[in-house]
Formats: structure tokens, sequence, C-alpha cells
């Protein structure tokens, strides 16, 4: 026993050597800039997803769902004025300014929108097609992301033949985490998103004592396995650990007119 203690002794401080050597790298915030946390190798492998028909709306809802957009209006979501967090105060909150055409909430620029209830565990289900008229490159085609409790980036993207930095593909936890494969679709066709998501603790000082945890598959297919979210999903610098309780999810705005519908969302 004495023996097996000694081991656990040593991977823990090699551990902490390794965090302590990591948290001496990163540069003073002062100096950091987006490019600091990008990361491009290695990339993830292509993978071709299974046939969607298409006029279909994809997965129905189960019967304990709650509905968040099925395709009629708007109603569960206000408008949040910007696309970073930042700038996503309640003070901001009115209407939602995106459209709903033949079915499909559409962003528009200049407001993201966010939902009116606020969750912590859940299961969320949603589809979205990217513009089928490619303009842009990297970043800059097709982007949205998802925010979970508000905070979290899962990140929406057009990833077919484009190629950008792995940790801020479709698929990733933007920043932190690359996705385990690229199964994205064509740009136009409806791709769809299964969350499994367990919210972050805190103990009463706001010490945050387990990460925010997320499975997700990205047209059926496992891209995110139980990944540990370890803060705020930051464009510059590194994750921030904020205590917080229930919060909504946020559609981003990023200048691309993206499509959404079939969104549902299960309380855990």
């Amino acid at each position: 026993m004495k023996n097996v203690h000694l081991s656990l002794a040593v991977c823990v401080g090699i551990v902490s050597l390794a965090l302590s050597n990591q948290a001496q790298a990163q540069p003073e915030p002062s100096k950091q800039t987006p490019q600091s946390t990008e990361i491009w190798e290695p990339v993830p492998p292509v993978v071709t997803p299974g046939t969607v028909t298409a006029n279909t709306s994809g997965i129905t809802p189960p019967s304990d769902a709650i509905v968040l957009f099925d395709g009629k209006n708007a109603d569960e979501w206000v408008a949040i004025k910007g696309y970073a967090p930042s700038s996503w105060e309640k003070t901001n909150e009115g209407p939602l300014k995106w459209p709903v055409t033949d079915g499909v909430l559409y962003s528009t620029k200049g407001f993201s929108a966010r939902s009116k209830k606020e969750f912590n565990d859940f299961q969320l289900h949603l589809e979205f097609k990217t513009p089928e008229k490619v303009e842009g490159n990297g970043q800059g085609r097709g982007n949205s992301g998802i925010f979970l409790q508000g905070r979290y980036e899962l990140q929406v993207l057009d990833n077919y033949n484009n190629p950008t930095y792995v940790d801020g593909m479709v698929g990733s936890i933007y920043k932190q985490t690359i996705p385990l494969a690229n199964p994205s679709r064509k740009p136009g066709e409806w791709q769809s998103y299964d969350i499994i998501y367990q919210a972050p603790r805190f103990n009463k000082a706001g010490l945050m004592t387990d990460y925010a945890y997320v499975t997700v598959l990205l047209n059926g297919i496992l891209v995110q396995n139980h990944a540990a979210i370890r803060g705020t999903t930051e464009y510059i610098g590194y994750p921030k650990v904020q205590p917080h309780g229930a919060g909504p999810i946020l559609l981003q705005d990023h200048g691309n007119p993206v499509g959404f519908r079939n969104i549902w969302i299960r309380e855990l």
C-alpha cells in the first residue's frame, strides 16, 4: 500500500507541475491576441454523415421536451444586441429580430437570440444550415454559435472544405476542445446537433468544485465525448471561471444568415 500511495503522490506532483508550467507559459493579458489560443493541428478526420431526406424536419421532440422553436414563431426568445457574451446584458433584451421564413429561424446581423427560459443540466437538440451561397472563408463562412448557459460556446461554422484553426471549427468547444471528427454537410444542407450537458458545480464561496461536461453528436457522429469545459470560451485569452446558476441558450449572430429549426430541450 505504501508503494501505491507513493505512486499516486508522484502522479499528483507531476500533474501539478505540468499545470504550473502551463500557467507560467501563458503570455501576459496585455500581450494576448486571438492567435494566442488558436490551434491548427492535428486536423480532425473528415467523416461522411448519413443522408437526410430534404423535406424532413428531423427528429420530433419527445413528450417531456420543452420546445424552444417549432417553426411557427419565436415566442421563446428575446433579442440581445451584439455577438459576444460581454455585450449580452439583460438590459439589452428586446423582441427577437430574427425572421421566421418557411419554418426556419434566421440569424440577423447585429442581434443574437437568448432563450427566455434558463437551464442547468439538459439534453438539447437543434438543426442548422449555413448559407448555400459560399461567401468568405475560415471563421467568416457560416459562423454562429450555441452558448450553453449563455457562457460556453459550441461552435457553428461551415467547415465543408473550409480549413480554420481546429479549436474553432464546427463541433469544437470554442478555443478549448477540438472535435473528434468533422462530419460537416455541404453548405445549405441541414445539419443536427444533439447535446448532453452537465452544468459546472460551485461551492458557497464561488469556487468551482467540478467542471461543466458536454457530449455532442453532430449529424449523428460523436464529436465531443464527455469533454470538460474549463471556463468561459474566450476569443482572446484563456477560460475564466465565473460562478453562476441556471442560464439560457444563446444563438449567436456572427454576420452570416444561419438558419435554425426544430429546437427542443429536456431538463435532466
